[in-house]
């Protein structure tokens, strides 16, 4: 069983920041497309964000193009979501996914393995 392992979530104000991480598998972080998705209470998991193996490339979701940053550390086997300027309708449970397909895709079943989720809490 692959366990990709997300933190960093919490209880922020609106305006503030967060940082989440996630640590996979050497095995299965190797040249994997990683990617962020959220679920909001009574919502459909949604995209947030996805970053090539190598990356070079990444993709956002228009809700948080600007405010969100993906980025990887390949020695460390981890993947990050820097969030800046949250709103609390950033409020959800946080999910990192894997796959290693052959690009990056906002689409949740290209993406093989998942985490368990991390809860953020954005206050008003």
């Amino acid at each position: 069983q692959v366990q990709l392992v997300e933190s960093g979530g919490g209880l922020v104000q609106a305006g503030g920041s967060l940082r989440l991480s996630c640590v996979a598998p050497e095995q299965t972080f190797s040249s994997a497309n990683m990617a962020w998705f959220r679920r909001a209470p009574g919502k459909e998991r949604e995209f947030v964000a996805a970053i090539g193996w190598y990356g070079g490339r990444t993709a956002y979701a228009d809700s948080v193009k600007g405010r969100h940053t993906i980025s990887r550390d390949n020695a460390k086997n981890t993947v990050y979501l820097q969030m800046n300027s949250l709103k609390p309708e950033d409020t959800a449970i946080y999910y990192c996914a894997a796959d290693h397909s052959s690009a990056i895709s906002p689409l949740a079943f290209s993406y093989r393995y998942w985490g368990q989720g991390t809860q953020v809490t954005v206050s008003s």
